[in-house]
């Protein structure tokens, strides 16, 4: 089973289904889900999220891969 941690990059795939926390959300912890269009964080890990864009545009940070 792969690794369902959001905070390292080698777990992310292209048109992977995530859950992410948009900037906006990010108080409210609110997730929005969608399938992986961009990798946008460079480093291989980070505490927060690695940052995505969805193929709805939308930009937020890896919480959980579905």
């Amino acid at each position: 089973m792969a690794d369902k941690d959001g905070r390292k990059r080698s777990n992310i795939k292209y048109g992977m289904d995530v859950a992410i926390v948009l900037k906006e959300d990010q108080s409210t912890g609110y997730l929005t889900y969608g399938k992986v269009q961009k990798i946008l964080t460079n480093s291989p890990t980070h505490p927060h999220g690695i940052k995505v864009r969805l193929n709805t545009g939308e930009v937020g940070r890896v919480k959980e891969i579905l």
